[in-house]
This record gives C-alpha cells, sequence and structure tokens, in this order.
C-alpha cells in the first residue's frame, strides 16, 4: 500500500495520515479485490484544479475534486486525486461543516469514485453522499 499526500502552494491540514491511509487501504479491500493500492492526494488551490479541469476534462468550472483512475492491472489500484483546498474550505463554511470534515468528505469521496460509485445521476449522488457519511462517521467518531 502507497498512498502519499501533496501540498501544492497551499496547507491542507490534514493531520494523522498514517491512521488515514490504513483507514482507505482497508475500504479500498472493502469494495474492490486487489493487492495493491497506490494513491496520490494531491492539494492545490483553486486556480491549479481549474487549469487541471479544463486541461483534461474539458470543464471551466471550479470544483473541489478530480479523481484520475490510472490503473492499468486489476490487481492493482492507481490513482491521483486532486483536491481544491480553497473550495473545501468555503464548502465547509457554505454548509456549516468543520473544515476537517469537510476535507476528509472530499478524501473519502475520491476514493469512492475509485471504488465505482458515481455522482453524476440523482439516485447515484444519494449513494455516494450515505458512503462518505459512513466513511466520516467510522473514521472521525473511532
Amino acid at each position: 500500500m502507497a498512498i502519499h499526500y501533496y501540498e501544492q502552494e497551499v496547507r491542507s491540514g490534514l493531520k494523522d495520515k498514517r491512521r488515514l491511509s490504513a483507514f482507505i487501504n482497508e475500504l479500498v479491500k472493502e469494495h474492490l479485490e486487489v493487492k495493491q493500492v497506490n494513491l496520490g492526494y494531491i492539494f492545490c488551490s483553486d486556480d491549479d484544479l481549474l487549469e487541471k479541469n479544463r486541461q483534461f476534462l474539458n470543464h471551466d468550472t471550479l470544483t473541489d475534486i478530480i479523481t484520475f483512475d490510472l490503473s492499468e492491472q486489476p490487481a492493482a489500484l492507481d490513482g491521483e486525486i486532486y483536491i481544491s483546498v480553497d473550495r473545501v474550505r468555503e464548502n465547509a463554511v457554505k454548509f456549516g461543516h468543520p473544515y476537517n470534515t469537510e476535507l476528509h468528505r472530499v478524501i473519502f469521496h475520491g476514493v469512492l469514485h475509485l471504488c465505482g460509485y458515481k455522482d453524476k445521476k440523482k439516485e447515484d449522488k444519494a449513494l455516494m453522499t450515505d458512503m462518505e457519511n459512513l466513511c466520516l462517521q467510522k473514521y472521525l467518531n473511532n
């Protein structure tokens, strides 16, 4: 298992990365039959993520997260998850959540995408939200 956290000119304030990595690894293995997990979480600014959104997805909108599945073998999950710290901070205020809770919600959201969860349709989004809440409950309350 290799889960790395990178900060590009921003500070995420993420704590206890070892415990979080172990939780993410278990989450992946509950959903996928993989022997290896290689994930990179890249914390960046709105501007950086907007550029990625334009470059790779042809979207000209701000977002809190973009997830790239880079897996080439069925036995390994490889991915990069870009998170806008600016957007997470704004969304925490907007939705009335502590920043730490919103940050972890987005972290779990990205890995859930890699586990096959979608969020484009209303029913898929509801299931994704339920899974995020379950992850938050398990992780933050232990």
